[in-house]
């Protein structure tokens, strides 16, 4: 009986980890109608690396200069994990394009690989993040741009985060851009939108109101024990130089 229990314990194991292998490293190899999904990606960023963010979703540009394959991937719980690119392309030097689906782009292991058909070119591809945060190990040695979405901001050490510190940081139509020269690690940004300091202040206020109308609520209630206790007669006090020249009872 005992017997049967393991392997029946061990099937549902196996189906537990087959169900979920479409996603994460067990995730299944990029379709080819994946990798040629439409995507406008600027082609003319003077980085080495420029990351748009569009929402839940970057747009990755790579200057591939002497680099035969580029190797992306993320950092998860148990290691680095494949990244699940999609609208892949490459850019030769003349200007001329090749789609993802003609390039050799699988998943090694921890990392997703894309050969590249030149060692002089650019390529570019599309991945999901988390909203409002990114981050990436840098990949590539040289300059790292990254773009945040439209009305959002870093600068509040409450709401955003940049590592490494100290990037390069100027505002183009409307949109910050972060700037690295040569980056170590990791990439991370964690950002606000404006109004998010506005709803934060209100919900601050807002509390606030509530807690000093509780304590004035509070102290009130107390107040009026005090008085009717006071009527009761329960709170009388006594003075005790009253009895300071008095004897004790029976020495009188």
């Amino acid at each position: 009986m005992n017997r049967r229990l393991l392997v029946g314990a061990a099937l549902v194991g196996l189906l537990a980890v087959t169900a979920g292998c479409s996603v994460g490293p067990f995730a299944d190899d990029i379709t080819d109608e994946e990798l040629d999904e439409n995507a406008d990606y600027d082609w003319e960023t003077d980085a080495t690396v420029t990351i748009t963010i569009e929402g839940a979703e970057y747009q990755a540009v790579y200057d591939t200069a002497n680099r035969s394959r580029l190797s992306v991937y993320q950092q998860g719980f148990a290691g680095n994990e494949p990244v699940n690119v999609r609208a892949v392309k490459f850019r030769y030097a003349n200007g001329t394009f090749v789609n993802g689906s003609a390039l050799d782009v699988e998943k090694q292991g921890g990392e997703t690989v894309i050969d590249l058909p030149a060692e002089n070119g650019t390529v570019a591809y599309t991945a999901d993040t988390r909203p409002k945060e990114f981050g990436s190990p840098v990949l590539v040695e040289g300059s790292h741009e990254v773009i945040l979405p439209p009305n959002h901001r870093t600068g509040n050490f409450l709401f955003s985060h940049v590592s490494p510190g100290n990037p390069e940081k100027e505002v183009v139509d409307g949109r910050v851009h972060l700037r690295w020269d040569d980056p170590e690690g990791n990439v991370f940004v964690r950002y606000y939108l404006d109004r998010d300091i506005y709803i934060f202040g209100g919900i601050v206020a807002v509390l606030g109101v509530v807690m000093v109308a509780g304590l004035i609520y509070y102290l009130r209630q107390i107040r009026e024990l005090e008085r009717r206790r006071e009527e009761m007669g329960l709170d009388v006090e006594t003075d005790d130089d009253e009895f300071d020249d008095e004897p004790p009872p029976g020495m009188r």
